[in-house]
């Protein structure tokens, strides 16, 4: 397979200031894109604001011999959304690429969940993704080629106690990807969504001695892959952890059918509806944390 590359490729990463984004811009850069570093530069719960994380990472692109500018505008605004891919035309003059990565962490158990609480991670991850895929969007329809990446995580697809609020948006950035790869298929647009597990200032202390082997940067190949031209998948989520790379995908049993159904039949036959025979199906993102930690540390 050819090598891939991103040559004269305009790519907006959310979120790049550190973590995750900054292994995604740092790896598509070294690649050839030209990136535009986003980041409010705030505290993991989304409070305050600094330059500083996004100009670091616009410095090591540039060391690396690429081209990069930063951008501190809120994704949690239609307005900010905007100003972010406005910056990618000033700078670029076009965008291909988008990877919606921008998050904040508010956990609290659902019971005692405040709006203070719920609505400023729902803003950030998936109202941040509408906000700014939809301006670049635009650009990506008329020129007839376009890659959207957002960031779900198992929280959202499995469940994992005290995030209903993260795990709400998650999950709703799955819907949204599954729509856009519909609604882009015929402007040669496809979207994507990732799992990422792995070892950051979101997660520290989450993973114990697993923890070490979860870096960051082994998350970045499927954020290549996905953004590339090469890339022939659409709708679909990946998890990637450690190394491993899985694919997520909604999963309908044979099932059982009555045209006379009651909920007594169905309580009986439940067994038959619920079949998984040959996959298998986590109860929560335990399930799945628990095999990538087998894996990664060889007890598997």
């Amino acid at each position: 397979m050819a090598d891939i590359g991103f040559d004269g490729k305009v790519a907006i990463i959310t979120g790049a200031g550190g973590g995750l984004g900054r292994q995604h811009a740092l790896e598509l850069a070294r690649r050839g894109a030209r990136i535009v570093v986003n980041d409010l530069g705030g505290s993991v719960t989304g409070e305050g604001g600094d330059v500083g994380p996004a100009q670091k990472v616009v410095e090591e692109v540039v060391g690396l011999g690429g081209e990069a500018v930063a951008d501190t505008n809120s994704v949690a605004t239609a307005e900010g959304g905007k100003a972010v891919v406005q910056t990618a035309v000033d700078a670029f003059g076009t965008v291909d690429i988008v990877v919606n990565n921008a998050g904040i962490l508010r956990d609290k158990s659902f019971h005692n969940l405040t709006p203070e609480l719920l609505e400023p991670v729902i803003q950030v991850h998936l109202l941040g993704a509408f906000y700014v895929t939809q301006p670049a969007w635009l650009i990506m329809r008329e020129k007839g080629y376009g890659r959207v990446i957002s960031t779900s995580s198992n929280s959202g697809i499995l469940g994992n106690f005290g995030q209903a609020n993260y795990g709400a948006a998650k999950m709703g950035l799955v819907g949204l990807t599954r729509v856009l790869a519909i609604e882009g298929r015929k402007y040669n647009i496809k979207a994507n969504a990732i799992a990422p597990v792995a070892a950051t200032r979101m997660t520290e202390d989450m993973f114990g001695k697993a923890g070490d082997q979860l870096d960051p940067a082994l998350v970045s190949p499927l954020v290549a892959y996905l953004a590339s031209e090469a890339c022939d998948v659409s709708g679909e989520v990946y998890s990637a952890a450690g190394g491993i790379i899985s694919r997520f995908f909604i999963g309908l049993t044979d099932g059982y059918y009555n045209p006379e159904l009651t909920a007594e039949d169905l309580a009986e036959h439940l067994g038959q509806i619920r079949d998984e025979s040959s996959y298998i199906v986590p109860e929560d993102s335990s399930g799945e944390i628990n095999k990538i930690v087998k894996t990664v540390l060889g007890e598997g």
